[in-house]
């Protein structure tokens, strides 16, 4: 059956540009400064419960990160964090706020390729100032017919996002490197899905693999998505 496909979404970070290997490096730098309180492991995984408890409150992206980092370094001190470890984990976020932008590979050759012939939607989660941002710095904003910031990615999102900006989402197809936000809720959506692996994805991203979904597809970078889509559309 050919694809008949109109619209294509792409997630952002570590799908378009690189985004937790920042968080990694600022997670390894948190735990050396609260080394004295406890073997790394254990505050790696009382920082993983803290932004598990707060994605509620303060959805995904730097801000909650630094906060949860402040929650989790009272806690293993017992309330004792003394103020200039406080004043670094504020400085490490502004850090990460302020990265350059790095475009994965065949990002811009790929976008290129497909604008025009598609209308491209930017669909990703995070802080709406900092998403603006790095969209901005990458320079691919142009290559876009919309934009979308969203608190998560569930079915609903989709059918709602690929309704407004296409022509629903069976003829609508999503990227991304997040099986759980990404490729799962689109294929629940109805539309298809391109699973591209990044090295370093968030444990709370990970879910089970649909192999032998009809809708499913896994790429190992941008660079062969143009051909896959042609060949899908034949």
């Amino acid at each position: 059956m050919p694809l008949n496909l109109t619209t294509i979404g792409f997630d952002a970070d570590d799908t378009l540009w690189q985004n937790e290997q920042f968080f990694r490096m600022t997670e390894d730098r948190f735990v050396a400064l609260l080394g004295e309180h406890g073997e790394a492991a254990e505050i790696s995984g009382r920082l993983l419960e803290a932004e598990k408890r707060n994605l509620g409150f303060y959805g995904f992206g730097i801000k909650g990160f630094v906060l949860s980092m402040i929650e989790t370094a009272i806690e293993v001190t017992k309330g004792q964090v003394p103020s200039s470890v406080i004043g670094e984990i504020l400085a490490a976020g502004r850090e990460m706020a302020a990265h350059p932008v790095e475009t994965l590979p065949h990002v811009q050759e790929t976008l290129e390729a497909l604008a025009g012939g598609y209308r491209l939607v930017l669909i990703t989660k995070g802080d709406l100032f900092d998403q603006e941002r790095k969209l901005a710095q990458s320079g691919l904003g142009d290559f876009f017919d919309a934009v979308e910031i969203v608190s998560d990615k569930k079915a609903a999102t989709y059918e709602r996002i690929f309704a407004r900006h296409g022509d629903g989402a069976g003829r609508a197809m999503m990227v991304g490197n997040s099986l759980k936000s990404d490729i799962l809720p689109a294929l629940e959506a109805g539309s298809w899905a391109v699973h591209v692996p990044h090295d370093l994805t968030w444990v709370l991203e990970h879910a089970e693999e649909p192999s032998g979904h009809e809708r499913y597809h896994a790429i190992p970078d941008l660079g062969p998505l143009r051909s896959l889509v042609d060949r899908l559309s034949r």
